[in-house]
């Protein structure tokens, strides 16, 4: 049996092939069937991946350093890449969500304090880690994040390393804000130039389809007028709760409006009203995966800036498998109304799973 398998007449299965084939076998185990932009983004990925492996032990350098595929909310880019991840035959490979990519870039870089040029230090550091790298919700929503990926990039795609990233945005979208998308530039010129750009136009929302979807927490309206009973109640606050405590968050003061153990209730004027990162956020999720976020209303009624961070949220929210209760004053349908409201698909799609609860506010 061993010397039929070492000099068997079969070919050697392809890069392309052994992602073709578990993105299949992922199919047919939840019942989907891919369309064909999807099936079109896995070949497209696969043939890729195959050919950046090879270039790697040749002589020269691969021209194309990564894909970079974009699509509109519920084209099925986080399913496709996660199959591709999965089957990869690289041992040296990482997928990373973007916000808690950035802040571990951030606290890399303090190792390096002092020293010419940390980012670029971090970066090579990571490129000797790293041989495929994958990107999940790459976009970019404020300065900080603009300047740190624009030379990240380019240090990685000099190194060699492979870059997979998804995005609800075409490269010349990722950086709306006028006030700093000059110094992001390069960055896009740099995706458009050195990466495939594959736009997923077609697909399907696979969560819509899932029998095994879970909620990840609940919306609640509207918000009673109970003093917080309810509140506390449905998280699972007791007796022993702490209330109206001062958190210090990532240096930052937070004030919040009771704790207990793992869980936290948190208003929403003082999550998003003022300034706090993406790292605030994910400080906040690992210290209390059971949270409450209460004094939700429209969100166009507020500073676009404002309502972005609440959008922030939810994404690191959802990825991080936060089990979240939303308490607002209207409807789901109601959130994203109002004269200043933002982008709100992605953000609304994912907030669709959450369970509904209408409350009888009568009594």
């Amino acid at each position: 049996m061993t010397s039929r398998t070492l000099h068997s007449d079969q070919p050697a299965e392809t890069v392309l092939d052994r992602i073709r084939r578990h993105f299949n076998a992922v199919l047919e185990a939840r019942g989907y069937r891919a369309d064909s932009a999807q099936q079109a983004a896995i070949e497209h990925l696969g043939d890729w991946l195959g050919k950046h492996l090879a270039a790697r032990r040749g002589w020269f350098r691969r021209p194309v350093a990564g894909v970079y595929l974009w699509g509109g909310v519920g084209r099925g880019k986080s399913f496709v890449m996660d199959a591709f991840f999965a089957a990869a035959p690289v041992q040296a490979k990482r997928r990373v969500h973007f916000h808690a990519f950035l802040q571990e870039l951030q606290v890399r870089m303090l190792a390096f304090s002092g020293q010419s040029d940390p980012l670029a230090r971090v970066a090579r550091e990571i490129a000797q880690q790293t041989r495929l790298l994958c990107f999940d919700e790459f976009h970019v929503h404020d300065i900080g994040d603009a300047m740190l990926l624009g030379r990240l990039l380019k240090v990685l795609v000099e190194e060699g390393v492979g870059l997979v990233c998804t995005s609800n945005y075409s490269p010349d979208r990722l950086c709306p804000n006028p006030l700093y998308r000059e110094r992001f530039r390069p960055a896009i010129q740099l995706i458009e130039k050195r990466f495939d750009v594959f736009s997923l136009d077609a697909g399907q929302d696979y969560r819509q389809h899932s029998t095994e979807l879970e909620a990840w927490g609940d919306y609640c309206w509207p918000e009673p007028d109970d003093g917080g009973a309810l509140i506390r109640r449905t998280l699972g606050l007791g007796e022993g709760a702490a209330l109206h405590q001062l958190l210090e968050v990532n240096h930052h003061p937070l004030r919040v409006h009771a704790l207990e153990g793992d869980r936290a209730w948190l208003d929403f004027h003082e999550l998003f009203a003022t300034p706090r990162s993406a790292s605030d956020y994910l400080w906040l999720i690992e210290h209390f995966p059971h949270m409450a976020v209460s004094g939700l209303d429209r969100l166009g009624d507020h500073p676009q800036d404002v309502s972005q961070r609440f959008l922030n949220f939810i994404d690191i929210a959802y990825d991080r498998g936060l089990h979240l209760r939303l308490f607002s004053a209207v409807a789901l349908e109601q959130l994203a109304e109002g004269g200043n409201a933002v982008d709100f698909a992605r953000t609304l799609s994912r907030m669709k799973q959450l369970r509904s609860v209408k409350l009888d506010t009568a009594h």
